[in-house]
């Protein structure tokens, strides 16, 4: 039974059909082979969405969404330029600081790509060349999946089940998603010096960073409020994405008062249509779990993997490898919800702290969405800009190679991501 579900997801995905309908023809190819009860596959597909954590991600995507259309994005870039002052390559500077804040409020990462790239890429073209340009702005997007609040760690916490927390990942992604800001604007920095791009046009003025201080502290303290909320155990991420998407809207009615009535059935349907997806994958993947549980995969692949060692950090390497190829062809909400349920038991069986795990199964998985020829946010970034996909990726490569060396840098010392989350009592 599993070994028809893999060969015909497989030959299906090939033919180009979406991953969500691949996954539940295959799984349904499945119960036909083993004879099983077909009423099997509605009742956990409906089991698998009515889960009130799952709530987090749409709340958070139209969060988002409402952020951008509130123009909250120009006070964040504003408050960017202000705070990097006079600095080679300082508009890319002002990208990667505005997508790190961005990352605080809306948690994805292809809709942090698009509302920074349509902001952004004219001026940038102005000054860089439109690969570079583009690749800055999908690394400085990429981080809404590593700081909090992140959709990506809400979904794996949902397949991972009680063995992870959705605040202690979030709290993981901190230090590391500090550590990626501050390499992206160190490697830009690098990058404008040897093509010599011009100065960042206005000095550091501290009466200009007070100012726009102001007008985005607003926007600041939305996911101090948040998060902090998460973390403290005042509500859940569901609770906490919910009162994102009323700030979203006090701000925009009453703060910087571009929100319109016109504006909500938009990001309404963008939100309900990136929610409907993940939301999609999640049901028809409840088939496929259970089939595999059925047939004892998990412990037939916990018992073949410690066959091969009993290491813990040769498991995670193996884990990182595979990953690695996983997140260059499959979409990453696919893989979560294909492999979390499988491995992420085997790595407890060695041990291997759950949080630590998980943030390198997430980290993993989001590079994954910069790599070619999968890489979403390389696609999203050429719809937006128009560039061609080879120009961005040879832009793209060495911040790619840094998310890498930061995701060795977290294997190697992990502390760098369980420091955090223990401190909070995670």
């Amino acid at each position: 039974m599993s070994l028809t579900i893999i060969l015909s997801f497989i030959v299906l995905a090939l033919l180009g059909m979406p991953l969500a309908f691949a996954l539940g023809l295959s799984s349904l190819a499945g119960l036909l082979i083993g004879d099983m009860n077909l009423a099997i596959m509605p009742q956990r597909m409906m089991h698998a969405i009515d889960n009130f954590p799952l709530m987090a991600i749409p709340l958070f995507m139209l969060a988002g969404e409402l952020m951008v259309a509130a123009g909250i994005l120009q006070r964040l870039v504003d408050f960017s330029n202000a705070l990097i002052g006079r600095v080679h390559g300082g508009l890319a500077h002002v990208a990667i600081v505005a997508g790190m804040i961005l990352a605080a409020v809306s948690g994805a990462a292809a809709a942090s790509a698009s509302a920074l790239g349509s902001t952004l890429v004219p001026s940038m073209r102005k000054q860089y060349d439109s690969g570079y340009s583009c690749a800055v702005i999908a690394s400085a997007a990429n981080l809404g999946a590593i700081i909090p609040p992140s959709n990506a760690m809400i979904v794996y916490a949902l397949m991972a089940g009680s063995t992870v927390s959705v605040g202690g990942l979030f709290m993981a992604g901190v230090v590391p998603g500090l550590i990626l800001t501050l390499g992206f604007m160190a490697l830009a920095s690098l990058i404008a010096w040897r093509r010599r791009y011009p100065l960042s046009e206005h000095s550091l003025d501290m009466k200009q960073i007070a100012g726009q201080t102001v007008r985005a502290l607003p926007i600041l303290l939305m996911p101090v409020i948040v998060v902090g909320g998460i973390v403290a155990g005042a509500f859940t991420a569901t609770e906490g994405a919910a009162i994102a998407v009323v700030y979203a809207l006090v701000m925009g009615f009453f703060v910087t008062r571009e929100l319109r009535l016109s504006d909500l059935p938009k990001a309404m349907f963008h939100a309900a249509i990136t929610a409907a997806m993940v939301g999609a994958l999640i049901a028809f993947a409840s088939t496929l779990t259970f089939a595999f549980t059925i047939d004892l995969v998990p412990m037939r692949l916990s018992s073949w993997i410690q066959g091969l060692t009993d290491s813990p950090t040769i498991f995670i390497l193996i884990v990182m490898a595979l990953l690695l190829v996983v997140g260059m062809f499959i979409e990453s909400n696919a893989a979560y919800i294909m492999l979390v349920p499988l491995l992420a038991p085997v790595a407890l069986s060695y041990g291997i702290d759950p949080l630590l795990f998980g943030f390198l199964f997430v980290f993993n998985l989001v590079i994954g969405m910069m790599t070619p020829p999968v890489g979403v946010l390389l696609f999203v970034m050429c719809g937006v800009s128009g560039v061609r996909l080879q120009t961005l990726i040879r832009s793209a490569w060495p911040f790619i190679l840094f998310q890498y060396f930061v995701l060795g840098l977290c294997l190697t010392f992990p502390q760098i991501v369980t420091a955090l989350p223990t401190a909070l009592g995670y």
